[in-house]
């Protein structure tokens, strides 16, 4: 199929540029550092934490931080990386050899988000293997840290299929990561807004990313929360379709 030709070839340009290696580095060391932290932090204080009743366990006090931050940093990474999508193509001029080639609209885009939804899954991949590496020493409370994965793994998806859009808006990559940033920073924080007005704090604690992720965090698993991030990826994977209809029809 030829979505996951462009996947391919979106996935391969990907680690052909010396962005996707730095970006890779860069989160792998910030996480390894945050993990050894938290490692000496938990067995520092293991001799208190083994008189408590309902201590937080390895899952707890290890894996969840170490998710926790990884989700702001790529809160940043993510219109980084998502940047490029389609608007290089636009400013290169090779989007309208594209959109003259035998692929419909909904195969460009889907081609697209996948392939860089597999590079932020590869970084994902290599965040999970850290708390994982704890399970030779000790008991992890494997449903949890799958609540985890699932919830960063959700995050990525929803932080990708909106960068993607705004790529698709701008002929300029950082315009397309300021703007998507800025989307999704105020997705982020807008339950603060409704912390102080009970007429509207389920709507924006409905809306926030962060409210739905700290519950995957917690173990808490909801299909509301699971079906947020769904609608999320699929109304900005849309959107993209729409707007690819648009500037083809226009050119």
């Amino acid at each position: 199929m030829m979505i996951f030709t462009i996947a391919w070839r979106e996935l391969r340009n990907l680690f052909l540029s010396p962005l996707a290696w730095c970006v890779l580095a860069v989160i792998q060391f910030i996480i390894a550092w945050i993990f050894l932290v938290q490692v000496d932090n938990f067995l520092k204080f293991a001799p208190t934490l083994a008189n408590m009743a309902n201590a937080p366990g390895v899952t707890d006090a290890i894996a969840s931080p170490i998710f926790s931050t990884a989700s702001v940093v790529m809160l940043l990474v993510v219109p980084i990386m998502s940047m490029r999508l389609i608007a290089e193509e636009r400013r290169s001029g090779t989007l309208s050899l594209l959109l003259s080639a035998p692929v419909s609209m909904t195969e460009i885009v889907l081609g697209k988000y996948l392939g860089l939804l597999l590079f932020l899954f590869i970084m994902l991949g290599f965040m999970a293997l850290m708390p994982l590496s704890l399970a030779i020493g000790t008991h992890l409370d494997y449903g949890k840290l799958f609540s985890d994965v699932l919830g960063l793994g959700l995050l990525l998806g929803a932080f990708a299929s909106a960068g993607l859009f705004f790529s698709t808006l701008t002929k300029q990559p950082v315009v397309a990561a300021v703007a998507s940033f800025g989307l999704l920073l105020m997705l982020w924080i807008i339950s603060w807004a409704g912390s102080g007005d009970e007429r509207y704090s389920p709507v924006f604690h409905y809306l926030s990313m962060l409210d739905h992720y700290g519950s995957l965090l917690r173990g808490s698993f909801n299909t509301t929360d699971v079906l947020y991030y769904l609608l999320f990826i699929i109304t900005f994977l849309v959107l993209s379709i729409r707007r690819l209809d648009a500037y083809r029809l226009q050119h």
